[in-house]
């Protein structure tokens, strides 16, 4: 048999991922610049976020990438949940990107987990048609 469930019901789990969240949102972290002014380094603690990602859930929540998808993203109970958790990753990122709070030079990296590709198929296969209409011809 399995192990159980750190999260025995998919309540369980959506109250961890919206405290996962809101500590993704929360970071404190020291910052340090140059005042002019005063010609000296300041520093300031400021609130910053992290993308949400599950792998950072499960380090979260103490539980392994691997368990958490055979217990739960495997599970139909909590299926929707999981795949709700993983839209809101997807979300969460092209938000970041699109405010600049990520440089867009990590869009392709970030982007791939959620199926984006920075590649574009410029390959045509197949036979393509092509008509050869003269009734618009111009007449002189």
């Amino acid at each position: 048999m399995g192990r159980t469930r750190k999260f025995k019901t998919v309540a369980e789990l959506e109250a961890a991922w919206e405290r996962y969240k809101a500590y993704c949102d929360n970071q404190m972290v020291l910052t340090h610049d140059f005042s002019s002014k005063n010609s000296e380094f300041v520093s300031k603690e400021l609130k910053r976020s992290v993308t949400y990602t599950i792998e950072g859930f499960c380090v979260y929540a103490g539980i392994s990438r691997a368990a958490f998808y055979e217990r739960y993203a495997d599970n139909k109970r909590y299926a929707d949940m999981v795949t709700r958790m993983k839209e809101e990753c997807e979300v969460d990122a092209r938000m970041k990107f699109e405010i600049g709070a990520i440089p867009s030079q990590l869009a392709g990296l970030w982007m791939s987990r959620h199926g984006y590709s920075t590649k574009t198929d410029s390959t045509v296969s197949g036979a393509v048609p092509v008509v050869i209409d003269g009734s618009d011809d111009l007449e002189d």
